[in-house]
């Protein structure tokens, strides 16, 4: 949310920059820097999140190391020390956030789109898996009935689990989908109604192509297309009315250099006589004191020249306004106590104002101060108001206001454009906030960012109803039919899976009940009477009824000479379920039955014979089967 915020107010960083150096004396990129760090502790929070994501889907437990730990609580307390901050001495900002959702609002709309249906994938595979889990446990209740109420229990509990998930994922889904019935933006509008480009105000001439309030600033604002000059006045102790924005000389002059001690003194209490040797575009050239940080490199010629510049007068401005036909407004700082025009500072600049013999018309006076004097004194002025109520206005003779732009948008300008008033608002320097302004029909605003500003001929993220509601429609059918076709995919690979669980019990489940009739039916056969391994009627219980009936590959050899027969005798033995018992100290093995073929797989008889005299034997030729 801090980094969020942060993006869409970037039109404020020079406004922060500038607070944070009134209260150190020191100039750096403070929004920049904390920019930075919320990526950063972004990126590592998301990435942090996303192993241990991994790691629960892995089935891994989770054990977070001691520095994650100590880096996490480094996470928190910027993030809750900054959002207080700005909860607290900064609220504007939520506005501006507020006001990025009505430019980007369609486009968010789309991309959310986009990312439901990418997070469907896992919330399928989840379901899907639950849903087989259901069906797994219900195959196997039918085969032990006891446990019937407790396996109810579990699979309830399974289906809870599918609704838990499945049903929220479902409603925001759909919440998304209709999401631009709720949507309104300025830039989605036809073409015939889309108004003209708001006129530009170079506000305090053109700062990032030249020193603020200097010559070569207002020039460069001419030459990029400035409808308008803003400035800001100040009266010297000896009353020339001259241009500075700052109460003191700090950040724009050399007054270190010239005289430190000096340095936190308002501008009003020099007379201009010193202000005039100071230089104020020195600054402007080293690079740790640029005021903005997205400027264009200077040029040898434009560094050479900003080097020599320095606090112009109010006439000089007046001049080049008069000399181009551009229209002035400015803020005019009231003089501190004790300074000698401390009351009548509005008829000084009203007679400097008069004495340049521009036209009236294009004055835009600002200042709400002795209004009726400069009415009667100077009745071509354009008087400009603030936000207050067209009643007012009205009452005031005014038609044209100066507004913030943050306070102007949330309070609606409906009621303004229907009484005919003119809007200049400031200070936008964004291209998205140039577009919101446009859309909005916004008459004029004031901008440090004119060449850029100046070159826009389009307003951007601008679209007609229809072409909206294709893209809509559109993302919307498209993300329902990869919805359906990852929900089929991952159900029927479950289904599948389920098929061959249900198989290979139930070959598992005949194969048991196999050998334990097996098994049953060896052990109820009764003993026999032993033979000697020697003849062929110890082959007999393998064989049937005649070795010649049988047709196998096993050939045995008939004995040349009749075989004296052992006298000894044991007890057969009895194969158990799964294998041999151990072997025996026996004379003689006699094999009962012919083995499974499991069983000659498994298991490998073995037998001892004692050493005896006996001729080797000849078999005649059987032919023993498989068994």
């Amino acid at each position: 949310m801090l980094l969020f915020l942060w993006i869409e107010t970037s039109n404020e960083y020079f406004n922060f920059d500038w607070v944070i150096f009134l209260g150190t004396g020191y100039w750096f990129y403070w929004s920049i820097f904390i920019l930075s760090l919320a990526g950063i502790l972004t990126a590592y929070s998301s990435l942090l999140l996303l192993l241990g994501l991994l790691l629960l889907w892995e089935g891994i437990e989770l054990y977070l190391h001691l520095c994650h730990k100590i880096l996490i609580l480094l996470v928190i307390l910027p993030c809750v020390i900054l959002m207080f901050i700005i909860c607290k001495f900064w609220k504007e900002r939520w506005l501006v956030a507020g006001l990025s959702l009505q430019i980007f609002a369609p486009y968010v709309h789309l991309v959310s789109i986009t990312v439901m249906v990418i997070l469907f994938w896992p919330v399928a595979i989840y379901v899907a898996r639950l849903e087989r889990e259901v069906r797994m446990r219900r195959y196997r209740m039918t085969h032990s009935e006891k446990k019937r109420l407790k396996k109810c229990n579990v699979i309830a509990r399974l289906r809870g689990l599918q609704v838990a998930v499945g049903l929220p994922f479902l409603l925001i889904f759909l919440s998304l989908c209709l999401m631009p019935l709720g949507i309104y933006s300025p830039c989605i509008q036809e073409k015939e109604n889309l108004g003209p480009k708001p006129t530009l105000f170079g506000h305090r001439g053109a700062p990032m192509l030249g020193p603020e309030n200097t010559m070569m600033s207002f020039e460069k604002a001419v030459e990029h297309g400035a409808h308008g000059l803003e400035t800001d006045v100040h009266l010297s102790y000896d009353r020339v009315p001259f241009l500075m924005h700052d109460f003191d000389l700090r950040r724009t002059t050399n007054i270190w250099e010239v005289q430190p001690e000096s340095a936190f003194q308002n501008p009003a209490t020099f007379s201009w006589d010193f202000l005039s040797t100071l230089n104020a575009g020195k600054w402007f050239v080293k690079p740790e004191l640029k005021p903005f940080y997205n400027m264009k490199p200077l040029s040898k010629a434009d560094k050479e020249r900003a080097r020599n510049q320095s606090i112009p007068t109010l006439a000089d401005l007046l001049t080049l306004a008069k000399k181009e036909r551009k229209f002035v407004i400015f803020d005019l700082r009231g003089p501190p106590p004790r300074h000698p025009l401390r009351h009548t500072f509005v008829r000084q600049v009203v007679s400097v104002i008069l004495a340049s013999k521009i036209e009236q018309h294009l004055i835009f006076w600002l200042p709400a101060h002795d209004r009726r004097y400069v009415r009667s004194m100077a009745p071509g002025f354009q008087h400009v108001g603030h936000l207050v109520s067209v009643k007012t206005l009205a009452k005031n003779n005014i038609s044209i206001i100066n507004v913030d732009y943050k306070k102007l948008f949330p309070n609606g300008l409906r009621d303004y454009k229907a009484a005919n008033i003119r809007i200049n608002v400031y200070t936008i320097n964004e291209p998205w906030l140039f577009s919101l302004a446009w859309c909005s029909r916004i008459n004029s605003v004031t901008t440090d960012n004119i060449g850029l500003l100046s070159q826009l001929n389009h307003p951007h993220f601008f679209m007609t109803p229809k072409f909206y509601m294709f893209i809509w429609l559109l993302v919307d059918i498209i993300s329902v039919l990869f919805i359906v076709a990852i929900f089929c995919f991952h159900w029927r690979r479950e289904t599948k899976k389920e098929k061959l669980f249900e198989t290979s019990s139930t070959l598992t489940d005949t194969q048991s009940r196999s050998e334990n009739e097996e098994d049953l039916h060896i052990a109820m056969k009764p003993a026999r009477v032993v033979e000697s391994p020697w003849t062929l009627a110890a082959l007999y219980p393998a064989l049937s009824k005649s070795g010649k009936e049988h047709q196998g590959r096993f050939n045995f050899a008939a004995p040349s000479k009749k075989l004296v027969p052992i006298k000894n005798a044991v007890t057969p033995l009895k194969p158990g379920k799964h294998d041999i018992q151990p072997q025996m100290p026996t004379t003689v093995f006699e094999l009962t039955q012919a083995p499974s073929r499991q069983a000659k797989s498994k298991a490998t008889f073995q037998t001892t014979l004692p050493t005896l005299k006996v001729d080797k034997p000849t078999m005649p030729s059987v032919e023993v089967p498989y068994p």
